[in-house]
C-alpha cells in the first residue's frame, strides 16, 4: 500500500500542534495539503510543519485531484457542512469530535456517504490507543469478573468568551467537547448502548454553554456515570468495576505521545494497593495510529476505527442528557 494523501481543513490548535505533526510520523499517512481562509496562515503552516501545498479556501483544496483524504478539526458547526463537501469531492473524510451537532445533522452526513461512497470516521483517537485496548481485552476476558459500574471525570478550566469551546451556537460547552469522551469509552468498554440517560447540567450565566455537566447512563448490564466541567481544575480518570475487579486509566483522554501510559488493576484485597497491578503500555501517539489505521481503511485493509453509525449513537446519547437536563427525568436516546 502506498501513503494516503491527506488535506487539512483549517490551521485548529489541535491540527498544527498535535494531529497534523503525529500523521506525518505515520507509515500509512502524508499530509499533502492544508487549507486556510486566510492564505497567509496556511503558508505559515505549511512552513512550520513542511506541507507542500498551501491553499487560501477550503474549496480549492477539495479541488485538487491529489488529495485523497481530508481531516475535518474545524470548529463543531462546519463539521457537517464541510465533511459533507469534502465527500462530495470524492475525499474520504476524518472528522474531528463531536462530528455534528445534532443526530439529525449527522444523519445527512451519513446521506451524504452513502451517496458518495467515500469512508467517513469521527476522530475519537482513544478507540485505537494501546491504553484502551487493553483494558477492553481484560474487561472481555473476565479479569474483572462481569462489568457493572463505570465512573469517569475530565474537566479543565476555560473562561475566554471568544473561545469556539464557549461558543454556544457553535457547539461549545462541556458535554460537547468533552463529556462526549466518557460516554464514548462506555459504550465502547460495555459493548452495548445505555437504554436511558439522566443528566444534570449548571450554564455559565452570561455564555451560556454547559460549564458543568453530570450524568447517569443506564446500560443492559451496569451503570455508568461521569462529571465534565470547562470551569474546574483540570482533571480526568476513568475507572471501570467488575464482580472481582477494577481497572483504573491514569490519563485517558489527552494520552501523551512521549511516555509509557499506565493501566492498573486492582483485585480488592487490599485498600492501600497492595493488590494493583500497573501495566505500561508501549510509548505511542494515538494521532499516528487513528490516522495510520485510517489510511488502511481507506485502502481495504480493515475498517474506519469510528464509523459514522457509532458517531450517531454517541449523539443520541448527548442529546438524551441535554433533554434530560431540561425534563429533569430519564430520556431514552
Amino acid at each position: 500500500m502506498r501513503k494516503l494523501r491527506w488535506g487539512v481543513l483549517g490551521v485548529a490548535n489541535i491540527a498544527v500542534v498535535k494531529v497534523i505533526p503525529a500523521m506525518q510520523r505515520g507509515e500509512w499517512s502524508e499530509i499533502a495539503a492544508i487549507a486556510s481562509r486566510d492564505l497567509a496562515k496556511a503558508q505559515q503552516a505549511a512552513r512550520q510543519l513542511g506541507i507542500p501545498k498551501a491553499y487560501g479556501s477550503y474549496d480549492e483544496l477539495l479541488a485538487d485531484p491529489d488529495i485523497d483524504a481530508v481531516y475535518n478539526p474545524l470548529p463543531n458547526h462546519l463539521h457537517v457542512p464541510w465533511s459533507i463537501k469534502a465527500a462530495e469531492a470524492g475525499k474520504h473524510v476524518l472528522c474531528e469530535k463531536p462530528l455534528a451537532l445534532s443526530v439529525a445533522e449527522a444523519n445527512e452526513l451519513r446521506n451524504a456517504r452513502e451517496r458518495t461512497g467515500v469512508k467517513i470516521g469521527e476522530a475519537f483517537m482513544v478507540r485505537t490507543h494501546p491504553q484502551w485496548l487493553k483494558a477492553l481485552e481484560q474487561v472481555r476476558s473476565g479479569r474483572i469478573g462481569d462489568l457493572r459500574a463505570i465512573m469517569g471525570f475530565f474537566s479543565y478550566s476555560l473562561s475566554d468568551p471568544t473561545n469556539v469551546r464557549n461558543i454556544l451556537e457553535w457547539g461549545g460547552g462541556g458535554l460537547m467537547d468533552i463529556g462526549c469522551y466518557p460516554i464514548f469509552t462506555s459504550r465502547f468498554l460495555f459493548g452495548a448502548e445505555p437504554r436511558r440517560v439522566l443528566g444534570l447540567v449548571e450554564r455559565d450565566p452570561k455564555m451560556k454553554i454547559d460549564r458543568l455537566t453530570s450524568a447517569i447512563l443506564d446500560f443492559p448490564a451496569g451503570q455508568s456515570i461521569f462529571t465534565c466541567a470547562t470551569q474546574l481544575v483540570p482533571y480526568q480518570r476513568m475507572q471501570a468495576f467488575g464482580t472481582k475487579g477494577r481497572i483504573e486509566i491514569e490519563i485517558p483522554f489527552n494520552a501523551p505521545p512521549d511516555r509509557p501510559c499506565r493501566v492498573f488493576f486492582d483485585d480488592g484485597s487490599d485498600l492501600f494497593g497492595a493488590g494493583i497491578e500497573t501495566h505500561q503500555t508501549p510509548i505511542s501517539d494515538q494521532y499516528t495510529i487513528q490516522g495510520d489505521q485510517f489510511s488502511r481503511a481507506v485502502q481495504g485493509d480493515g475498517d474506519v476505527p469510528v464509523p459514522l453509525e457509532s458517531a450517531i449513537a454517541n449523539m443520541a446519547v448527548i442529546e438524551a442528557v441535554f433533554r434530560s437536563a431540561e425534563s429533569r427525568k430519564w430520556e431514552e436516546p
